[in-house]
């Protein structure tokens, strides 16, 4: 005879409602437990010997709510007379925590039809709730990734229109200021893009990761996976590398990427303080800004040659205007690497220092 004709037995009726992972509490007509499952233990934290012959009110906030709960079994406006369905409410946990419960039960009834006691299926609702607050965040992302696209299009449009007109406007005068500018507002609104794709791509998948914050805190890691995924090039583990670089927030992004590599680097603000650090230390190669004070990339270049002929240079400008004409007078000096733009790509900046050292 199968299963389904014999039906199941007590006994296994009793198995599978004690493995269930949702809470099931059963009490007698005093409201005392007589029941609690390991689904129960599992997501309150009670002992069975801590629960079992207690007052059910133990896992409510309130005698109050305990007692509501009781009567909202016995009004039919709860899914039936003498039962409850799906109805929310709150349970408090050992460890003092309050938990979304939504409750299915019924009152018992012995033979005689007299009140016996209640049982009752508590579902945990946190895991519940948090999909639906993503989901509910994910259409807010679908929506604020296409409102803020549009501008952003216009902001990079009106950037490169604007960079077109000072060279235009500015001649032979010095717009590296204004360049350097621009080129600022490009690498935010790239920051920004690459935000929004990454909520997108969230949306899509309905993953997400998540990185630690202050404390206990953690938020959501909003970089793209190549941002958090890169693999170091074996190349470059152990090179020497010297970056010289006014900017301190170039100089010291360049040294946190290049050492992710497994490469040894030391920064130097100006040109004069390039040079101390050569004289102090070996270095296999030197990537320097080319507009900086007290000693500008060609001169460095030129110091570098005299001094360490088999270290090469590696010049990099946010600028394709040469005002002065550094990197021409360089390359006829015998420069060979020069990087055009910046923030530099890091597999630009890694291939030319491989190509680099490689020719030295």
């Amino acid at each position: 005879m199968s299963l389904a004709k014999r039906g199941l037995t007590k006994d296994q009726l009793e198995r599978l409602t004690n493995r269930s992972p949702d809470i099931v509490i059963a009490t007698d007509r005093d409201g005392r437990v007589i029941y609690y499952n390991d689904g129960a233990h599992d997501t309150l934290g009670y002992e069975p010997e801590e629960v079992l012959g207690e007052f059910v009110g133990l896992f409510y906030p309130t005698i109050d709510e305990a007692r509501r709960v009781g009567n909202a079994m016995r009004s039919p406006a709860y899914g039936g007379e003498s039962r409850v369905n799906a109805l929310e409410t709150t349970f408090v946990a050992r460890s003092g925590e309050q938990i979304p419960v939504a409750i299915s039960g019924t009152i018992l009834f012995d033979d005689a039809g007299a009140y016996d006691g209640t049982i009752g299926y508590a579902k945990d609702l946190r895991e519940i709730r948090r999909k639906d607050k993503l989901a509910t965040l994910g259409e807010v992302a679908i929506g604020l990734a296409h409102e803020i696209n549009n501008p952003l299009a216009v902001i990079v449009n009106q950037a490169a229109l604007l960079e077109n007109e000072v060279a235009r406007l500015a001649g032979d005068c010095d717009c590296s200021v204004e360049n350097e500018r621009l080129d600022a507002i490009r690498r935010e609104v790239a920051r920004i893009s690459e935000i929004v794709e990454r909520l997108g791509e969230m949306v899509a998948t309905e993953r997400y990761e998540t990185i630690h914050y202050v404390g206990p805190a953690r938020m959501v890691d909003l970089r793209s996976r190549e941002r958090r995924r890169h693999a170091s090039d074996p190349r470059l583990r152990g090179l020497r590398i010297l970056v010289v670089d006014d900017d301190p927030g170039i100089g010291r992004t360049l040294a946190e990427m290049l050492e992710g590599d497994g490469c040894q680097v030391a920064v130097a603000g100006d040109g004069e303080e390039g040079l101390a650090i050569l004289a102090a230390r070996p270095i296999d190669i030197v990537i320097s800004d080319v507009v900086m004070p007290k000693m500008d990339g060609y001169e460095l270049y030129l110091q570098v040659r005299a001094r360490y002929p088999k270290t090469p240079v590696l010049l990099m400008t946010a600028f394709h205007y040469d005002k002065d004409h550094i990197i021409k007078r360089s390359r006829i000096e015998g420069l060979e690497g020069v990087i055009f733009k910046k923030p530099v790509a890091p597999d630009r900046l890694r291939q030319a220092i491989i190509e680099s050292v490689k020719a030295r």
